[in-house]
């Protein structure tokens, strides 16, 4: 069975996100480091080479494939943030349309700034997110 390409890493967040060619979205990610940590109460790890997840969970599905994801992370791409882990309570769709300038694709939600968003509606998006994620997968 093949193994997930997106695994936990002992790489540093912080030297990644200094790596961040445009100041505006490096500073951006430091920002969501912190929003995402205080949603999660845990630290940022790296996940694969470009994603900065935060917390974990096992997964297993009734075919037998397993293994572990992060609760909520997000990755600085060239042109927006990907945002992933988001989209798993009700009502999110609703909050969406409180939440500001956005796009959303393949499970995630993506902004090109967080001047673009309300981000105390991000905050609660993000706060929601972490509580069901820990209710649909607790240890």
């Amino acid at each position: 069975m093949a193994e997930n390409k997106t695994r936990q890493t002992d790489e540093s967040v912080q030297s990644f996100l200094q790596g961040v060619e445009d100041q505006r979205k490096r500073e951006d990610s430091f920002e969501l480091v912190r929003l995402m940590e205080e949603a999660t109460g845990e630290p940022a790890k790296m996940w694969g080479s470009a994603i900065v997840g935060f917390g974990s969970y096992h997964y297993k599905y009734e075919s037998g494939r397993e293994g572990d994801n992060m609760l909520i992370g997000f990755s600085p791409r060239k042109d927006t943030f990907a945002l992933y882990g988001l989209n798993v309570f009700e009502g999110y769709d609703e909050m969406l349309g409180e939440l500001g300038k956005h796009k959303t694709g393949k499970g995630c939600l993506y902004v090109r700034s967080l001047k673009d968003v309300d981000v105390a509606v991000l905050k609660d998006i993000m706060a929601r997110a972490t509580k069901q994620q820990r209710e649909n997968h607790p240890d």
